[in-house]
């Protein structure tokens, strides 16, 4: 379905990374990180990576990318690139190059996702043959759910880090009241996100102080909440983790996902810990009148590394047993 060798991307607002998958059945072989704001457009970064990274020239591409797939070139949510695959595809001479969201390669991987390369939290045992979410907060929200089909799997895309999100008690409501918006509202990704935690930690030091707080980089919070330095930081981390349950549980009852959520970015690893001993589980099943049901589907994190890169393998070597855009998956998807 794809010609070998073929060039996969995982493109986010801040980082891209690409590899090279050499022949039928391979892993992605990776090839470099690119920092997006170090190049005009993604034929650069492109370009530098397979310079870099070595081996022979790609004959096709998937890239997976941050943005809304909603036209023939697309406007990264979080970074300047301006994404065509046709464009790509003449530039480097490609039979052809295919541009999906990026977290298509992530549902398609937990497809075959192995025990060991999950992290539960809470005690549910997995439960197969059901529809699955997958999730991540990172630099922005992204969220995609798999879901049976006949003999298929079909992945559904989303824009659920776009939603509207609202508090769930008195305190949140304080919280709400003191969070910076953006374009006027508070979604989710507004909140659960490495920017979302950097606003989440300066809203709670302004309610808890009664004075405004600048903010600060969202690692610095990490740090500083996971090594009790700082009780604002160590509050907005079990903040965050209340949120993302609920968040969770919502997109669970959305896509009836018994077989499980799964959790990936590049925050939620870090936090493992707040998320195991957090409200995370209990706001994930504070769902009435379904709470029999949420407490059965399981919730786990995703520490397996690169699980975009065994996604995009998954979608070149194993293409006709997922559905995508209402038809069987294929290089012109």
């Amino acid at each position: 379905m794809f010609e070998f060798p073929v060039l996969v991307g995982d493109i986010g607002g801040t980082n891209a990374r690409f590899g090279l998958i050499e022949k039928a059945g391979d892993q992605p072989r990776l090839l470099a990180h690119e920092a997006t704001a170090d190049h005009p457009d993604p034929s650069s970064a492109i370009k530098a990576s397979v310079a870099k990274g070595g081996g022979p020239a790609p004959r096709s591409a998937i890239l997976a990318i941050a943005g809304r797939i909603d036209g023939p070139e697309i406007q990264l949510t979080n970074a300047h690139w301006k994404i065509a695959g046709r464009r790509i595809a003449e530039d480097f001479g490609l039979s052809s190059a295919v541009v999906v969201n990026d977290y298509v390669p992530v549902a398609a991987g937990a497809a075959d996702i192995e025990p060991h390369d999950l992290t539960p939290v809470g005690p549910c045992p997995p439960v197969p043959g059901g529809a699955r979410v997958v999730l991540g907060p990172g630099t922005g929200f992204g969220a995609a759910a798999l879901i049976p089909y006949a003999a298929h799997l079909a992945i559904v895309s989303t824009e659920v880090g776009h939603t509207d999100i609202g508090p769930a008690d008195a305190f949140e409501e304080k919280i709400w009241h003191a969070l910076e918006r953006v374009e006027d509202r508070i979604t989710v990704e507004t909140v659960l996100s490495g920017p979302g935690l950097s606003r989440l930690h300066a809203a709670v030091a302004h309610v808890r102080t009664g004075q405004p707080h600048e903010k600060i980089e969202p690692a610095a919070v990490t740090e500083a909440g996971l090594n009790a330095t700082d009780p604002h930081a160590a509050e907005t981390l079990e903040l965050f983790g209340r949120v993302l349950g609920r968040v969770c549980g919502d997109l669970a009852l959305t896509f009836l996902a018994t077989s499980g959520v799964y959790i990936g970015g590049g925050i939620a690893p870090r936090i493992l810990k707040v998320l195991e001993e957090s409200g995370f589980r209990a706001a994930f099943e504070k769902k009435a009148p379904f709470a029999a049901m949420m407490r059965q589907i399981p919730t786990s994190v995703i520490t397996v590394h690169d699980p975009a890169f065994r996604g995009l393998a998954a979608l070149a070597n194993e293409g006709a047993k997922f559905v995508y855009h209402g038809q069987v998956w294929r290089k012109e998807a």
